[in-house]
């Protein structure tokens, strides 16, 4: 998928249906991600970083670059292009801001409002080692293929929950990361024949 074609579909695409995890929940912390998606070659590519594995919250998990909203962040567009700046080096000035989505809660406490943005130009990875292992990209058409995308259903505490898992490589995505991948997916998901 090429820029003009997701901007389009983006931007067409209705967000009345809401997944359930993004209806408003009280105590939850406060944090956001960046959706960034980047031109290789003529085609749309999805920014994922790894944690490392000496975090206590969730080490090793694929997660888009972002985290907690800080006090001085006047949104969370700006916490997510600040952690992005800090976690891998994305210059805030090089991110064309499209929109939000829905905040997304998870039952870890944390409600998380993904930041969509299309990278302007080439840039020079700077990873922080305190927060991020690994830096890569995949190919947006790889998600938006249904037979990439799937739900299990785990129980937890006496609760059943829905868990979106998506294998690409020797990467495991799941989680909130690939809920929030699984949404972007469906919001772009217009038929060709009504673009």
């Amino acid at each position: 998928m090429e820029i003009a074609e997701f901007r389009l579909r983006f931007n067409l695409h209705s967000l009345a249906l809401q997944d359930p995890a993004a209806f408003p929940h009280i105590g939850l912390r406060k944090a956001a991600v960046l959706i960034a998606l980047q031109d290789i070659g003529g085609e749309l590519h999805l920014i994922l970083t790894q944690r490392p594995m000496h975090l206590r919250a969730h080490p090793g998990q694929v997660s888009f670059p972002g985290g907690k909203i800080e006090p001085e962040d006047v949104n969370a567009i700006a916490a997510a292009l600040r952690e992005a700046e800090e976690e891998i080096g994305l210059s805030r000035n090089n991110v064309d801001v499209l929109g939000t989505f829905p905040p997304y809660n998870t039952f870890t406490g944390f409600e998380i409002t993904p930041v969509v943005g299309i990278v302007k130009q080439t840039f020079v990875l700077k990873l922080d080692p305190g927060e991020v292992a690994d830096c890569f990209t995949v190919p947006l058409s790889f998600f938006i293929d249904p037979s990439h995308r799937h739900q299990k259903f785990f129980l937890r505490q006496g609760h059943y929950y829905s868990v979106h898992v998506m294998p690409y490589q020797q990467r495991f995505i799941w989680g909130a990361t690939a809920a929030i991948i699984d949404h972007l997916c469906r919001q772009l998901s217009i038929p060709a024949d009504f673009i």
